[in-house]
């Protein structure tokens, strides 16, 4: 099979296998527990913008796509106004670290954020100057030199407003056939999280470089409020993500390897009073399990080149 780039990045079908390798995390954690949190409100598509409406609002409605949709619109302004402030509230009161995975665009836009977060320690995640990707054909999603300049647009961003230089990226819903070439071009990547194929990092091929995978997730997210089979209920987000964690540290304590486990938020979403109660509540439940520690996602690439090169 061939892309627009004259090829699709390698398949894996093996990965680990049966001989898992020791994670050694710090600590001796058996799971390390990392929340990302998908700041996106600002950076999606919206008519004003782009001259086209995007499609990730509570509301399924249709609108033609020549009137604005003031329903998505306020929806997203509801997770930059009001959802991301809960979070961070609850990050505060537990004293965890977590990962931003930013828009340039959307940070832009709320200068609050972006002092909040240089008042913290967590870190920034490249996510792509607006909410782009090969389903936002609009917004370039298929165009290499597109992808190029949202890469550097978003790093150049994120450097002047936070004042982290990005070292990870994960596009919407998923990465392009040009996606991780584009990293390793740019330089100064040590990662990309736009795999959801592992619960490791492991290691690919890039050309002739050698570069980090840091895998994702589509299940432990609450994007499942919306995509089939939908949470009915935030108790079932926070039942869904207390079992995952439960049986991978009885994994772990029965010598079956050490494990990554990704949260992923969006604050649009978890950032209303009920489904921020099932974020607080893991947490929670998480900080008071013996085996569990949280980290950062730069510092899990970081330990992964540090201890596994």
């Amino acid at each position: 099979m061939t892309g627009s780039s004259g090829h699709l990045p390698a398949r894996d079908w093996v990965g680990y296998g049966r001989h898992i390798p020791r994670a050694r995390w710090p600590n001796d954690a058996l799971i390390v527990v990392n929340i990302v949190v998908n700041y996106e409100e600002g950076g999606e598509l919206a008519l004003l913008d782009d001259g086209v409406n995007d499609s990730w609002g509570e509301s399924p409605g249709v609108i033609a796509p020549d009137i604005r949709d003031l329903g998505t619109e306020s929806d997203m302004e509801y997770g930059s106004r009001v959802g991301v402030w809960r979070l961070c509230r609850i990050f505060d009161d537990f004293g965890v670290d977590v990962t931003f995975s930013a828009c340039g665009r959307a940070l832009e836009r709320n200068p609050a954020i972006c002092a909040w977060l240089q008042e913290r320690t967590h870190d920034v995640q490249g996510h792509g100057y607006r909410w782009y990707g090969p389903d936002t054909p609009s917004a370039g999603g298929h165009d290499r030199e597109a992808e190029r300049r949202e890469i550097a647009d978003c790093v150049n961003v994120v450097e002047k407003l936070v004042g982290q230089r990005i070292r990870g990226w994960n596009v919407r819903s998923l990465p392009t056939v040009h996606t991780r070439e584009l990293l390793v071009e740019h330089g100064g990547f040590l990662y990309d999280s736009d795999a959801v194929n592992d619960e490791l990092p492991y290691f690919t091929a890039v050309g002739t470089a050698r570069f980090l995978v840091v895998p994702y997730t589509k299940v432990h997210n609450d994007a499942r409020y919306f995509i089939p089979p939908t949470y009915a209920s935030p108790r079932h987000f926070f039942e869904s993500l207390k079992l995952g964690l439960d049986y991978l540290v009885d994994e772990a304590e029965h010598g079956h390897g050490e494990r990554m486990m990704s949260v992923g938020l969006h604050p649009r979403w978890s950032g209303h009073p009920h489904r921020a109660a099932a974020v607080r509540d893991f947490i929670e439940y998480a900080l008071e399990k013996d085996g569990v520690a949280f980290m950062r996602r730069i510092d899990i690439a970081e330990h992964w080149l540090r201890v596994h090169a």
